[in-house]
């Protein structure tokens, strides 16, 4: 597994996109976003090392959803900055600690030579079944508290939140059926901030960016941890 340590030119391709999408869009705009770009550039990274098995995407990760808890708060989009600031915070620190038992290592010289990457996993179809099942019916529920609470994208907001818990306590438990959730959760999104950006909102257009590189990333993590979490993956 030592090999896969090594960003690949795909993660480079992501991580440079992020940043010269961020400076075109400033520069076309006459609007340098510090907050979003530095909200989109963070996350970004984080989501590449997630998708390469690496502990260190928690750090990133930490200060994304910070700054995106801010932004999302000041679209109205009060379930995504709830999920940020009450959820996503905390869970870094959760998953760095549960990342740490299953293996994740800080350094190649820590981990002995056995590699640094979280020992990964996966469940059975049944266990596929009620996961879908569960997150569909919590979906619907959400949706009509949002409404009540009057989100002005109650539906896409409540799949975006209810999908994202349940795949970062997926995430920190290290399971590959993570990245299934994060697929959906990445296209809604983009969806929900392209019509802010219709609207007029803040920051909605460097959301845009960020949400779209991390579905690239989300494809790519899919593919990898696959492979992560057969059994022989050792």
């Amino acid at each position: 597994m030592n090999n896969n340590r090594i960003l690949s030119l795909y993660d480079w391709f992501l991580i440079v996109g992020v940043v010269a999408s961020n400076i075109i869009y400033s520069i076309l705009s006459g609007n340098v976003d510090i907050i979003g770009s530095v909200a989109g550039i963070a996350g970004v990274l984080c989501v590449v090392l997630v998708a390469k098995g690496s502990i260190w995407n928690y750090l990133f990760g930490l200060v994304n959803v910070s700054l995106y808890a801010y932004i999302s708060y000041k679209a109205s989009l009060y379930g995504d900055a709830a999920l940020n600031a009450l959820y996503y915070v905390p869970m870094q620190f959760v998953g760095w600690w549960q990342w740490r038992k299953r293996g994740a290592s800080v350094s190649e010289a820590e981990s002995g030579g056995k590699g640094v990457q979280v020992k990964a996993r996966r469940f059975s179809w049944k266990q596929r079944v009620i996961l879908a099942a569960g997150c569909a019916a919590a979906v619907v529920a959400g949706g009509f508290v949002l409404i009540h609470f009057g989100d002005p994208q109650p539906f896409k907001d409540s799949t975006t939140t209810v999908l994202s818990i349940v795949a970062q306590a997926l995430m920190a438990l290290a399971f590959m059926e993570q990245w299934a959730l994060w697929i959906i959760t990445n296209v809604v999104s983009v969806i929900m901030w392209v019509i802010c950006v219709a609207r007029g909102e803040a920051h909605a257009a460097v959301m845009v960016i960020m949400w779209s590189f991390y579905l690239l990333n989300s494809i790519n993590g899919l593919r990898v941890w696959i492979k992560l979490s057969r059994p022989d993956a050792d």
